[in-house]
């Protein structure tokens, strides 16, 4: 391999100091027009609210640079594809886009082919792109998103790939470029990595080590989409619930939960919730705010202490059904969504009758399932399967019915109910329906007699399905 690649090394994206993370500020001030005058870029960003966010950086970054947005990749000068490495079947599906873009950057051939994201953190995916994608020109990972402009500048120049992946702690930089993706809604990372390390995931080794943002810049940006007439905030981080600790705070996330609410925004988010970090003080702030919606997303993944012991999850069945029930008990209300994984190694056919159960127990509004995915490098993956993937597919259907099951059953209650919904525009199956989310995180589908895009305004639900609601405008 050429020796300008600097490539991912897992092991060293696995290491934690007690070092505290670096904070710095990019002008992006001195990015010339010229660069993408008379060009276009495409991006299609896969996986998470984290990647979303990062795709609306590079997004602002691409504009300021004079390219102009289109949604077609073959129409495109320069196509970058944002990517996630949760689960293998992610990775297959962007490596075959990947793949039948060949013929293009034959036919093509000043075009610029990205890879960035998740993925491009993965040892043995980028070995994998490198040997088997030429048509790939340039790879850069999670913590090197501010440096695109010049990264992009070589590339273009066409004297190589250019490949630069870090694979250290992590930093915070400020001040990036923006452009949203979303009129009513604004997506605001507080913190960013994972010290967790659960045994099948490979975010810790993706995006580093936990980092928060200073608060006072978290609450410039939320104070911004205020004035430019957003009306909800979903504050992100892999692990909200330990905001601040590395900035020597006892209680960050309830402290600055209740700061973010008190800027008067209409709306306010959070993801995602860990089991284990769970606070008192944060279901009391939630309790107190009204714009502080009551819709919690807590990932379980398994109802099985063996199971979640070996996932090294750091709770048991029983502190998350109490903490449910905690919840339940002191807002009445509040709506809950999971993670739940299926055929994990040691995954028995008595472990998964607990996952049922305790899904029984919880009657979750939604929940995100899927086969277990052996990542490379993380322990879960070297441990003995002891299920075959027929039987991990037969359980997740089972599951798959017991949630839809629940999910009906919970939204059987809303009929003839008015919610408040934020409009995101007209739905993407039927332009004369406009579709929205209720303050209880419910997908609503309603007709208008305007176009109400984006206003809070009353639904009448009329109809309910197992993952979504129909409704008129009052």
């Amino acid at each position: 391999m050429a020796k300008e690649y600097i490539l991912p090394d897992q092991r060293q994206a696995g290491k934690r100091s007690r070092n505290a993370a670096e904070n710095i500020s990019v002008s992006f001030s001195a990015l010339s027009q010229e660069i993408g005058f008379d060009k276009k870029y495409f991006i299609r960003t896969y996986g998470c609210q984290a990647n979303v966010r990062d795709g609306e950086t590079i997004s602002g970054m691409m504009e300021l640079m004079g390219f102009e947005r289109c949604e077609d990749a073959r129409s495109a000068d320069v196509l970058i594809f944002n990517t996630c490495a949760i689960r293998r079947a992610a990775e297959e599906h962007v490596l075959g886009e990947i793949g039948s873009l060949k013929r293009f950057r034959q036919q093509h051939p000043e075009s610029v082919i990205c890879i960035c994201g998740c993925m491009a953190q993965e040892e043995a995916v980028v070995k994998e792109v490198l040997t088997r994608y030429p048509q790939v020109d340039m790879i850069f990972g999670t913590h090197n998103i501010e440096r695109l402009p010049e990264l992009l500048q070589q590339a273009m120049k066409h004297e190589g790939k250019v490949v630069e992946v870090l694979s250290h702690e992590g930093r915070i930089v400020e001040d990036m470029p923006v452009k949203r993706s979303s009129s009513c809604k604004g997506f605001v990372n507080i913190m960013f990595g994972c010290n967790k390390f659960c045994t099948y995931c490979i975010v810790p080794y993706t995006r580093g080590k936990e980092r928060s943002r200073q608060k006072e810049a978290i609450l410039r940006e939320i104070r911004s989409l205020q004035a430019s007439g957003r009306k909800e905030v979903i504050l992100l981080g892999q692990n909200v619930n330990a905001y601040g600790r590395d900035l020597g705070m006892d209680n960050g996330f309830a402290e600055l939960l209740q700061d973010c609410a008190e800027t008067g925004i209409e709306r306010i988010r959070f993801y995602t919730s860990h089991p284990r970090d769970y606070t008192s003080e944060t279901i009391d702030v939630m309790k107190k705010y009204p714009n502080i919606m009551n819709s919690l997303h807590l990932p379980v993944q398994s109802g099985s202490d063996a199971v979640l012991k070996k996932m090294n999850r750091g709770y048991t069945a029983e502190h998350f059904l109490s903490l449910v029930s905690d919840m339940r008990s002191r807002i009445p209300d509040i709506t809950f969504t999971t993670d739940l994984i299926v055929g994990f190694p040691t995954e028995t056919d008595a472990d998964f009758q607990k996952t049922l159960d305790l899904v029984d127990q919880c009657r979750f509004d939604l929940a995100y399932s899927f086969v277990f995915s052996p990542r490379s490098g993380t322990p879960a993956a070297r441990m003995e399967d002891i299920a075959p993937l027929s039987v991990k597919k037969e359980r997740l259907q089972i599951l798959n019915e017991r949630l839809s099951m629940h999910a009906s059953e919970n939204n059987k209650a809303y009929k003839g109910e008015v919610l408040k919904v934020l409009c995101e525009g007209p739905s993407k199956k039927n332009p004369d329906v406009f579709s929205g989310y209720s303050e209880e995180n419910k997908l609503v589908n309603f007709t208008c007699g305007h176009d109400c895009t984006d206003t809070i305004l009353d639904v009448e639900i009329t109809e309910t399905h197992s993952f979504s609601l129909d409704g008129k405008a009052l």
